[in-house]
């Protein structure tokens, strides 16, 4: 088999990027980068039905490893998702282990497009529950625990913000577990290096020095800083929830808006971390967005570089043609319903229950909050303001019939250029 080409320029690239938060030595790190394909993990828990854009950090983080010459373990966890690692703010529920396995086949099937399963330095996903359901509890506390000072667990950050109000013995454990996993992937596969968020540092940590104890040897770890908005609140958090990748959870249309609506101050960040873009280019859409911010250049490649690697190019395409179609530069008869339904929810929309006859153009506005009285709305019709389903209506009494509606159900009300909104029609 042909050996992997490795890139000798791959932490440089990682720390232009901003993604080196946190690592161990990093002259060792850089040595054993540059000499030869490092065999690395990254673990996801398994704490809900589908990934974030936190998560989507670390999955980008393995690709481009992965592209520099190095040797993926994708790591699903099936045991430590059924405990959770501490959180600063009181215990977490414990999901039944039915639903925690549904949850690591979702995760499973969300990671695997991201990296390559072929080749010479082909990935692997492993499940810490293979290793972990057998093992008693005194072999646990044997072989793993006795390497863990109490005082040195103590001293975390989330443990020592917990100690007043309480942390349960299972979530105080989680560390042992977590870096059970490093010494296990040493041992079985020759994995000598781990990275995750620098929430995580701890733990990532907590492994290094379980190898270092239990075979003697040096192992490396780099954690990714935590991507947050200008004004210091973290990213991943819309109004409805997660930034999830899932599309059931969120629909691609409102990803791509999320993207698409960053402050201009954090658009060279976010292109460095989330794209592959090179700085050439990263540098150019910056520029450009210092320079002509109104245009949202870097906003726009954003978007369409982050949809297109989480759900696809043809639905990035699609959603592009829904934004361009909703302020009339396109025909909203050709969008797909979903997609239109996607793009019209998270504008803004309202439902109307219809019998025989639909509402007029002038109640749609009002309805749609277009416009705030029945007179503006006549006086936006009077004006040349008002569209329906993209169409100038030139009559206030004007009233859209069923064969109007867009896939059976929606009208498109619009007012100017650039106010519009959705009308769900039942």
């Amino acid at each position: 088999m042909t050996a992997p080409t490795i890139d000798t320029g791959l932490l440089d690239d990682l720390e232009w990027r901003g993604l080196l938060a946190h690592t161990t030595d990093r002259d060792a790190l850089r040595e054993a980068l540059s000499t030869g394909s490092v065999r690395f993990y990254v673990g996801f828990d398994p704490t809900a039905p589908s990934l974030h854009m936190g998560n989507l950090v670390q999955i980008l983080t393995a690709r481009r490893l992965q592209q520099a010459g190095h040797t993926p373990f994708a790591l699903v966890g099936g045991a430590t998702g059924m405990i959770g690692d501490p959180r600063d703010s009181g215990e977490r529920t414990l999901n039944p282990s039915e639903v925690v396995e549904d949850w690591v086949a979702r995760v499973r099937a969300q990671i695997e497009p991201f990296l390559d399963f072929d080749g010479p330095n082909a990935a692997t996903m492993v499940n810490n529950h293979d290793w972990t359901a057998s093992l008693s509890t005194i072999d646990f506390l044997r072989d793993i625990g006795k390497h863990f000072p109490v005082n040195r667990m103590l001293a975390r950050d989330v443990v020592r913000s917990r100690l007043e109000s309480g942390i349960s013995y299972t979530e105080f454990s989680y560390v042992l577990l977590q870096s059970m996993d490093y010494l296990e992937l040493f041992r079985t596969h020759g994995v000598t290096l781990q990275f995750g968020g620098s929430d995580q540092w701890g733990n990532l940590t907590g492994g290094v020095e379980l190898v270092r104890r239990s075979e003697g040897e040096r192992v490396h770890a780099f954690a990714t800083p935590l991507v947050t908005k200008a004004d210091g609140t973290k990213y991943g958090k819309t109004e409805g929830g997660a930034l999830w990748l899932d599309p059931e959870l969120m629909a691609p249309y409102a990803f791509y808006q999320f993207w698409l609506n960053v402050e201009d101050e954090k658009v060279g960040e976010l292109l460095r971390i989330f794209t592959f873009l090179d700085r050439a280019q990263v540098e150019e859409l910056e520029e450009a967005t210092r320079e002509t911010p109104h245009l949202r250049q870097g906003q726009r490649r954003l978007a369409e570089e982050v949809t297109s690697l989480v759900h696809g190019p043809a639905e990035t395409r699609r959603i592009q043609e829904a934004s361009a179609a909703l302020f009339g530069g396109g025909d909203l008869s050709q969008l797909a319903p979903s997609t239109l339904g996607s793009a019209l929810r998270e504008a803004g929309s309202t439902s109307v229950d219809a019998g025989e006859e639909l509402p007029t153009v002038v109640d749609l506005l009002v309805a749609t909050g277009l416009a705030s009285s029945k007179g503006e709305a006549r006086r936006t019709v009077k004006e040349g303001g008002a569209y329906l389903n993209n169409a100038r209506v030139e009559d206030p009494d004007h009233r859209p019939t069923r064969t109007d509606l867009l896939g059976g159900t929606w009208l498109v009300v619009r007012r100017g250029k650039k106010r519009f909104a959705g009308v769900e029609v039942r």
